[in-house]
C-alpha cells in the first residue's frame, strides 16, 4: 500500500479533476479590512467572511501559523499533534505488520478487509487538529466545504512576502491565502514552495479506503481528490460558523 505522493497526486487530479478568537465574540477585529467585518461585530479576529452560501468563515492562517504566509504545522489525518516522522508506524489509528506496512485501521474504517468496521467517515472533534489546536468552534472543512470555497471564489497563484501559494478571492473582495507548504512523508518535507496539500475532514469511501480527501495545488492546477494516504503530514486550514 505504500505509494509515493507523486503517485497520490495523480489520484488528486484524476479522481476530481498562534492566536484565534474563541466561540465568543468578545475579541472582534473591526479594523481588519480582509475579514469581512461590517462594523457590526460579527466576524471574529483571525477569520474571513467570503460570502459563501453556507455562511462559513475561513481562518486567515494555517493551524500552527500566526501569519497567512506561514506554513504552520503538519498533521496526519485524524491526528492533532505534529510529529517528527510520518508513516504507518507512527500513525494513531492503525496496526502494522512486521515490515511497518499498514495491516488494519482501528478507526474511520468502512471495509472489513481492513479491520473492524465503524463506518465513521467524517472527523470527530476529538481527532480534529483545528478543534484541538484552536478552539471548539474551529474544525477541518469537509470535502463539500472545500468544494464550496473552490466554486465560489477566484483562485490565482501568487506570492505573499515572498512565499508562493494560492489566493482565493470572493466576489465581495475578501480573500484568503494558502501557502504552498508542501507535505511530509517519513521525516522529509517535500514540495515546499511549489505545492500545497490540505486535509479535509472526509475519509475516502471509494477506491482509496486508506486515504482521506484533500485539496492539492501547484502553480498550474488545483484539485480535490482522495489521493492522500492518512499517514502523510499535511496542512490544515480551519473553518467555523459565524
Amino acid at each position: 500500500m505504500k505509494k509515493t505522493f507523486r503517485t497520490m497526486l495523480v489520484a488528486f487530479v484524476a479522481v476530481s479533476i498562534v492566536a484565534f478568537a474563541g466561540c465568543s465574540k468578545d475579541d472582534i477585529n473591526n479594523n481588519n479590512a480582509n475579514n469581512g467585518g461590517d462594523g457590526g461585530g460579527n466576524v471574529p479576529a483571525g477569520w474571513v467572511d467570503l460570502g459563501l452560501p453556507s455562511g462559513l468563515l475561513w481562518a486567515e492562517c494555517n493551524v500552527g501559523a500566526t501569519a497567512p504566509e506561514e506554513y504552520g504545522d503538519y498533521f496526519a489525518w485524524a491526528e492533532t499533534e505534529p510529529k517528527e516522522v510520518y508513516n504507518w508506524n507512527t500513525y494513531r489509528y492503525c496496526t502494522v505488520d512486521a515490515g511497518g506496512m499498514l495491516s488494519t485501521l482501528t478507526k474511520y474504517n468502512s471495509f472489513t478487509g481492513l479491520g473492524a468496521v465503524d463506518n465513521l467517515t467524517t472527523l470527530e472533534s476529538v481527532d480534529d487538529a483545528a478543534t484541538a489546536r484552536m478552539d471548539s468552534c474551529a474544525r477541518t472543512p469537509t470535502k463539500e466545504e472545500w468544494e464550496e470555497l473552490i466554486n465560489n471564489t477566484t483562485a490565482e497563484w501568487t506570492t505573499v512576502n515572498n512565499v508562493h501559494g494560492r489566493k482565493f478571492t470572493a466576489s465581495t473582495g475578501n480573500s484568503i491565502f494558502l501557502p504552498a507548504a508542501g507535505w511530509r512523508e517519513e521525516a522529509t518535507l517535500i514540495e515546499a514552495g511549489s505545492g500545497g496539500y490540505y486535509w479535509s475532514a472526509s475519509a475516502d469511501t471509494g477506491d482509496y479506503l486508506v486515504n482521506a480527501w484533500g485539496f492539492g495545488f501547484r502553480s498550474d492546477y488545483q484539485s480535490m481528490g482522495p489521493g492522500a494516504s492518512r499517514n502523510f503530514g499535511m496542512s490544515v486550514r480551519a473553518v467555523r460558523s459565524k
